[in-house]
């Protein structure tokens, strides 16, 4: 039996069963035939195993779904003290230690014994008997039990879940979508907090004959939203449109603020909410406040950032932990890097920004009819 615990979801109140099922449905999409049932029991959610279940790939797959707190596989017992003792001594015998405490949570509170009466009675067993010291503080051995509804459950081990809310439970975003470091960890983090991602990438069709790397980096992270779409955007013809009109310190500025009313049509047409992207304050000259604000201002939807506080050094780390950090360095002739400036603007007006955007000649309609569409799943 896989015992599954959430955290955030635990107090969301009266919406509490919404999420629940969310991730309940989740947690099936991603198992797939590796599991024969799947329940809620307050506080918990239980799944049971295929009788061919592989244990690695069920470790691998929950450690990625958001929402999840912390897993076992666990052994499930009857409400009976006797048989808790039993298969907590069963999993004392197959493990090496000299110290070991026993952590039992009593959620059916009609049960005759207590959380600390079960420590005692059960830890009594494995010392008089293996002959072991209890230890509270650090012991080399934790055996859990906890009693539910109808039925309880041991184990010896808690693996880590990444946390957050479930995917789909927060709404639809698109985010923007680099060959860099930044932007896959920014899309991660809304996948964490709950939001389908939807993602927007712009190539130069002359420079990049497809975006492989690209879609490297989407693929690892539908493993943690489990199904993906993403749009692959043409975009030469109009970056050329730009270099032809404006001044090369102001490029960036104006490039990007049409890749954000581009996305902003996108997010129309898919219902999203918002859009998101890497940016963290000061990293490069597009993101000064300044820079930021003349961006920002060109989307009609609220543009979500939570790299912003963030250094690189943690992006990095995040990016590492995530796994998209190997494919991100892969080299890629990125449509960002092909309009950077010698001596790029750090603080542009805004009124200058939008004088200088009356030049550019570009159908919105246009340039998304000519994107590629790719659906993702895992």
């Amino acid at each position: 039996m896989i015992l599954i615990h959430y955290g955030e979801i635990g107090i969301k109140g009266k919406n509490r069963a919404v999420f629940e099922n969310c991730l309940v449905r989740n947690i099936k999409k991603a198992l797939g035939n590796e599991i024969e049932k799947i329940y809620r029991e307050y506080g918990r959610i239980l799944v049971k195993e295929g009788e061919r279940a592989n244990y690695e790939m069920l470790k691998e797959k929950l450690a990625k779904i958001p929402g999840i707190e912390n897993f076992s596989f666990a052994y499930e017992v009857d409400l009976d003290i006797e048989e808790m003792k039993k298969i907590a001594m069963e999993i004392a015998k197959n493990e090496k230690f000299s110290t070991f405490k026993i952590s039992a949570r009593r959620s059916n509170k009609e049960f005759p014994y207590s959380s600390m009466q079960i420590n005692e009675i059960v830890g009594e067993e494995i010392k008089e008997k293996l002959n072991k010291k209890v230890k509270l503080e650090n012991p080399e051995l934790t055996i859990f039990i906890e009693v539910g509804n109808k039925k309880a459950y041991v184990y010896k081990e808690k693996y880590s879940g990444i946390g957050g809310l479930p995917v789909g439970s927060q709404g639809k975003v698109v985010a923007l979508l680099s060959g860099g470091i930044d932007s896959p960890v920014a899309a991660w983090l809304m996948i964490k907090r709950g939001c389908s991602v939807v993602f927007i990438h712009f190539y130069n069709e002359s420079l990049v004959s497809s975006p492989k790397k690209v879609e490297e980096i989407i693929e690892k992270l539908t493993e943690y939203q489990l199904s993906s779409k993403a749009y692959f955007i043409p975009f030469g013809t109009l970056q050329y449109e730009i270099i032809k009109n404006v001044q090369s310190k102001y490029r960036m500025i104006i490039y990007r603020r049409v890749m954000t009313k581009i996305a902003n049509e996108i997010a129309s047409m898919e219902k999203a909410k918002a859009v998101v992207t890497g940016d963290s304050i000061g990293q490069v000259a597009s993101q000064t406040l300044e820079n930021i604000h003349c961006i920002y201002d060109a989307s009609d939807l609220p543009v979500l950032s939570p790299l912003i506080g963030m250094d690189k050094r943690e992006i990095i780390d995040m990016a590492k932990k995530i796994g998209t950090y190997e494919i991100s360095i892969k080299p890629y002739d990125d449509c960002c890097s092909f309009m950077v400036a010698k001596h790029p603007a750090t603080k542009a007006s805004l009124d200058k920004i939008k004088e200088m955007e009356k030049k550019i000649i570009f159908g919105i309609e246009e340039i998304i009819e000519k994107a590629r569409t790719k659906q993702y799943s895992k």
